[in-house]
């Protein structure tokens, strides 16, 4: 897995303390490892996630999802559409705009990042929440994800 799994834009660098970026950082890690034990065949997985502000979100929301508004995150895909199967190791990426993770918080701005980073990895695994049923079983995951990303290995 490459070593850099998060990347912080110039734009909201003083936004996130750097304690706060390591502590990411290894959080994030864990739950990637974590995703590619329950994997069949278990792998290492390969992602990254990139912390913004809400202008470039939304550029990339209205480029990408015709959506011309800023979110508080995106998934790209790397196992969906053509050529989806060939490198399954390979996740994509987790966007996430700081600004808007900040204005949501309400357990403190880290504790909104991370939940984002499970809630993004968990698309970048194949779950969705168009239904109830799968709603919760995102959910469901993402809690999982965030305790095994919580635990030091």
């Amino acid at each position: 897995m490459d070593d850099e799994l998060l990347y912080i834009d110039d734009s909201v660098a003083d936004r996130v303390a750097a304690a706060d970026v390591e502590r990411m950082r290894a959080h994030f890690g864990r739950m990637v490892a974590a995703a590619g034990r329950a994997e069949q065949p278990p792998m290492q997985l390969q992602t990254c996630a990139r912390l913004t502000d809400d202008t470039t979100i939304r550029e990339l929301n209205r480029d990408f999802r015709d959506n011309d508004t800023p979110t508080d995150v995106l998934a790209f895909a790397m196992r969906e559409g053509e050529g989806g199967e060939l490198h399954p190791e390979q996740l994509g990426d987790v966007v996430i705009s700081v600004e808007t993770a900040a204005r949501q918080a309400q357990g403190g701005l880290l504790d909104e990042l991370m939940m984002l980073c499970a809630h993004g990895l968990c698309h970048l695994l194949g779950y969705d929440h168009q239904t109830d049923e799968q709603e919760r079983e995102m959910n469901e995951r993402m809690v999982e994800l965030l305790a095994e990303g919580a635990t030091t290995e």
